[in-house]
């Protein structure tokens, strides 16, 4: 079955607009004049909450915005686009290919909070679409689109591009923040929350790539337009990063609520699965996997995915087949998350490198009785011991693997003849590592 669902955020993918003139001709910019200045700050708030548009964690973003205070220090936006998590890179894509939409976005949403600066936190390496931004911010400047008094509103917007250095835990938003200010990129403790103390101590909205993008849309069609599309209280369209084990992988817009297979067997996105499908990660490597039994029933919304206990998440599908090794998947992600922790907190800092050595022991033929039950007892004290989510990202994948797929793991433990004299389990009981 087709998705019919307009392609509110790659519709214009392949047209060349990210030079001003063909984004223009497309539409682009429509919203920069009296259908936007015409709105109190307050009516364009209500408009995103109507609209029912989501941030990637699932939180009503008109609803964030609403918490932003006012009349006091000044108010900054920052884009999320660090875009790190492993499997993920339909960011990249966007501001490559319309970046001129993601500074309609921004002009939308400095309005609505009386932003005067704000930035777009990209990951380093993107170099393509850190040179897109920049031309295309360039452009708006000239074009009046950007800077003092714009379109004659008497409101004014800066818009600059910060290049991160590719630490994955700068995708959190407080250590976003820190790092934007020149300090190690460390996540703090909340509260306060950025909304109301952020960057350079002032109320800062941190918003994704994508929802600053679906703007416009929203903007020019109507909250009700948006709100009709999805299904339930997952509203509007999302853009899955697609790969792995499928004909065709690549980045795909489609309606929430989309079964999950159609978006890999369909003609219209993947066309299909290589091999005999073995499993599917949902929402990047954060998520818990789904075996192929349950991907069958998966929809791609946020509450469908949550009670088959997984998540959306950054919208990085990645299909494998029964030619894949569950258990060098699982080290592989488990070697990530040990290097990328900032190593701010103990249970993190210790325990995804501790996890990560046990896995190193597995995929060498030499795991012990015990490692599985240690791996899981590592997982359940990450959750509510550390200041921000990176140890229970890494747990997510290993607890869902190992209960999933067991079997695979004991076989890899079974293949060591002294696994029942292990160095690290001999003497484990629950918690002894704490």
């Amino acid at each position: 079955m087709a998705d019919n669902s307009p392609k509110i955020l790659t519709g214009n993918f392949g047209k060349g607009a990210s030079e001003l003139n063909v984004y223009k001709s497309l539409g682009g910019y429509a919203s920069v004049g009296p259908r936007l200045f015409d709105l109190s700050q307050f009516e364009l708030i209500d408009l995103v909450q109507r609209s029912g548009l989501r941030g990637r964690a699932g939180f009503p973003t008109g609803m964030k915005w609403s918490f932003v205070p006012r009349g006091g220090k000044p108010v900054y936006l920052v884009v999320n686009a660090d875009e790190g998590e492993p499997g993920t890179f339909k960011d990249h894509f966007l501001m490559r290919e319309d970046p001129h939409k993601l500074i309609e976005g921004m002009l939308i949403c400095g309005w609505a909070l009386g932003v005067r600066t704000a930035y777009i936190y990209v990951r380093g390496e993107f170099l393509q679409a850190i040179d897109a931004l920049n031309k295309a911010i360039a452009e708006a400047y000239q074009a009046g689109l950007l800077g003092a008094n714009i379109g004659g509103s008497g409101y004014s917007l800066d818009i600059y591009v910060h290049r991160g250095a590719g630490a994955y835990i700068c995708g959190e938003e407080t250590a976003l923040i820190n790092s934007l200010e020149g300090k190690k990129g460390q996540p703090r403790l909340k509260p306060p929350f950025p909304a109301v103390s952020g960057a350079w101590e002032s109320p800062t909205c941190v918003n994704n790539v994508e929802t600053i993008m679906a703007l416009p849309w929203i903007l020019a069609n109507g909250p009700e337009a948006y709100a009709k599309l999805g299904v339930g209280r997952s509203n509007g369209t999302k853009v899955f990063s697609i790969s792995g084990d499928v004909k065709r992988p690549g980045v795909y817009e489609c309606a929430l609520g989309t079964p999950l297979m159609e978006v890999l067997e369909s003609e219209q996105f993947c066309q299909g699965i290589v091999g005999e499908l073995r499993g599917v990660i949902p929402g990047g490597s954060s998520t818990p996997v789904l075996t192929a039994e349950e991907a069958k029933l998966a929809k791609l919304d946020y509450e469908s995915l949550a009670a088959q206990g997984t998540m959306l998440g950054s919208g990085a599908i990645i299909a494998f087949n029964k030619s894949r090794s569950v258990v060098t998947m699982l080290k592989s992600l488990s070697r990530f998350y040990a290097h990328e922790s900032c190593g701010q907190c103990t249970p993190c800092r210790e325990g995804t490198g501790y996890a990560d050595r046990i896995m190193s022991t597995l995929v060498k033929g030499k795991g012990r009785d015990g490692d599985l039950e240690l791996l899981l007892d590592l997982c359940a004290n990450f959750t509510p011991t550390t200041i921000c989510p990176l140890a229970a990202a890494d747990a997510g994948p290993i607890e869902s693997f190992l209960k999933k797929f067991r079997a695979d793991f004991e076989a890899e433990i079974a293949r060591n003849p002294e696994r029942a004299e292990s160095r690290l389990t001999s003497n484990y009981r629950p918690g002894a590592f704490w």
